[in-house]
């Protein structure tokens, strides 16, 4: 007798293969039977009538690494379809790690990642050194999605080499042989690959640079070449591609990038793309480059897309608003939400705050970045590119709804404007300002992106910048925007399932899920389609030591299901932990 069958859906199966109308059956968390299954009988039975039946989906880009420790539900991605996460992205991460340099590497995450310091020193169960102790140690505890490991550079810098990676220094040779032997024994152990991050924007809490950040070719290619003779295992880089430098520096970092990639053969390498004001057209070179390599050499190069504008939340309860500097709101700040909204609606305040001038916000050891400084002074033109986020989101607004081109309509400030968005809906409002990927005021790049055939979605974030995004509804936005609700250039349903699903689980080189098919894994969503959406993202203070984070909740779910087992069921957990562990090669 089967464990589980989910009867009457149209099956989308995860291959690409059209849609159609079928039962799937599992048994010992494996998919037994796809097909026509009246009169099998079963435990238990999930009624699909009207519903998607689709793969769980496979999220290549989470910062879990610290939150697993104590968190055993893994919102968001648990409620957006997730079944599969991995962890250990842009070269930051919490093992390998002596008990010395905790807080060094939480302040790399804190810094990078935008997870609360506090929370995190709180919040970490340290039950490991090495990495093999990391694993073992999150092995014990059980989750609902299962996690998959990559090993972060900036953690492996920071053990080999101490105090001397933090202060940006290179790498010796017996550093760099130390180094390969720690990521080979960590691959074999069951991680799932390496990653590394090369940008500027990423700054540790200190403002310093990250210690992978100028690792120089040396050292980057024997890492890659740990992966030799290995079955499994990639790499994922995060660059800017030297972008402060101007243009002419981008061809030798991708030389870099590809060099790695060809030193790892078997490999495949993801690098994150998207489009930067600054350089509007540099995904274009990069996707051309990508394009070269595989027709050269097919190296295994992919690029991780995100499906909307990358970007940040602005609010005045999120991490970041555009008056928390000035002199007049750093007075009320403090002060409970409803009591500071009634103090910023206040007639004399509210002339004095519009009067000033902001006052430096980052730097000092504060987790906001360089860049929030830059974004105040340059606020009449940023407020073109902020949108009321609504309480049904929308994340390709037209110009014409900016709070800078209504400010201009109504012929007051953009500081006016702004400040009565932020007081809407009794200072819950949210203010969406997409940084990235949407220079054209609308996601038409991204459609290009990810009709791309190097491209993997990704870049969701989950875990991370808690307090400024909730990215982690990628999975659902993506399948409900480009596959539902876009009136041009949609995807296929089918299409949009098999890139949440088999593109991501293979290109992880997991061969045992990412489509329904009779001896893969059991991890199965049912999604009643029509309804598929998102709601506007709340903050909840569940975070150790009181901190806060946006979580986002999404309807049209009727169950997610992981290893034969409901985890979800209409959009709330069922307290079942199925997930486990998922050590590559093994």
């Amino acid at each position: 007798m089967d464990d589980l069958i989910v009867r009457g859906g149209t099956v989308v199966d995860g291959t690409g293969a059209p849609p159609r109308r079928a039962d799937v059956s599992v048994r010992d968390g494996k998919i037994t039977a796809v097909g026509d299954l009246q009169g099998v009988a079963s435990r238990a039975v999930i009624d699909a009538e009207g519903a998607l039946v689709t793969p769980g989906f496979v999220d290549l880009h989470t910062h879990y690494d610290g939150q697993l420790t104590w968190d055993r539900e893994l919102l968001p991605s648990a409620a957006h379809g997730v079944t599969t996460c991995t962890l250990g992205n842009c070269g930051v991460g919490f093992a390998p790690c002596r008990e010395r340099d905790r807080e060094d590497l939480i302040g790399l995450m804190e810094g990078v990642e935008d997870i609360p310091g506090s929370a995190l020193s709180e919040g970490i169960k340290w039950r490991w050194q090495t990495f093999g102790e990391y694993m073992d140690a999150l092995e014990r505890e059980p989750h609902t999605l299962d996690f998959a490991l990559q090993v972060p550079h900036d953690a492996l810098r920071v053990w080999v080499m101490g105090p001397r990676a933090l202060a940006g220094e290179a790498s010796t040779e017996d550093d760099v042989t130390a180094l390969q032997a720690l990521l080979r024994e960590a691959l074999t152990q069951g991680a799932v690959g390496f990653s590394t991050g090369r940008t500027d924007n990423h700054r540790a809490r200190s403002g310093a640079a990250t210690p992978a950040a100028e690792a120089d070719q040396r050292e980057l290619l024997a890492l890659a070449r740990a992966f030799r003779g290995l079955g499994h295992g990639v790499l994922q880089a995060v660059s800017d591609f030297n972008l402060g430098e101007g243009p002419e520096p981008f061809d030798g970092e991708f030389d870099l990038l590809e060099a790695m990639a060809r030193e790892a053969p078997g490999h495949p390498m993801s690098i994150s793309l998207m489009q930067r004001d600054q350089a509007p057209d540099q995904w274009k070179r990069i996707l051309a480059r990508v394009e070269r390599a595989e027709a050269r050499e097919r190296l295994g190069m992919r690029v991780q897309v995100a499906p909307r504008g990358i970007g940040v939340l602005l609010g005045l309860q999120a991490t970041f608003h555009p008056f928390m500097g000035f002199p007049s709101y750093k007075a009320v700040a403090s002060l409970p939400l409803p009591e500071r909204v009634s103090a910023l609606r206040d007639p004399a305040l509210r002339q004095r705050l519009l009067g000033e001038k902001s006052d430096r916000v980052a730097g000092d050891g504060s987790a906001i970045p360089p860049v929030a400084d830059w974004l105040l002074a340059q606020m009449d033109q940023i407020a073109f590119r902020i949108f009321r986020l609504g309480e049904v989101p929308d994340y390709e607004p037209p110009a014409s709804a900016s709070l800078g081109a209504q400010a201009r309509a109504r012929g007051v400030p953009v500081l006016e404007a702004v400040l009565d968005a932020l007081l809407e809906n009794n200072g819950q409002e949210l203010l969406y300002f997409p940084i990235y990927n949407y220079a054209a005021m609308n996601l038409g790049p991204v459609r290009e992106m990810l009709g791309h055939p190097q491209a993997l979605p990704g870049l969701s974030d989950g875990g991370a910048h808690v307090g400024t995004i909730c990215d982690a509804s990628f999975p659902t936005f993506l399948l409900q925007h480009w596959a539902r609700d876009r009136a041009t250039d949609r995807l296929s349903v089918e299409r949009a399932v098999q890139m949440l699903t088999q593109d991501t689980s293979r290109h992880l080189g997991l061969r045992d899920r990412g489509a329904l098919a009779p001896g893969l894994k059991g991890d199965i969503n049912v999604i009643d389609f029509a309804q598929l959406g998102l709601s506007r993202p709340r903050l909840v203070a569940d975070l150790p030591a009181g901190g806060k984070r946006l979580l986002q909740d999404a309807r049209g779910y009727r169950c997610t299901i992981v290893s034969g087992t409901p985890i979800a069921r209409e959009g709330a957990l069922t307290g079942a932990l199925p997930g486990r562990l998922v050590r590559g090669g093994h």
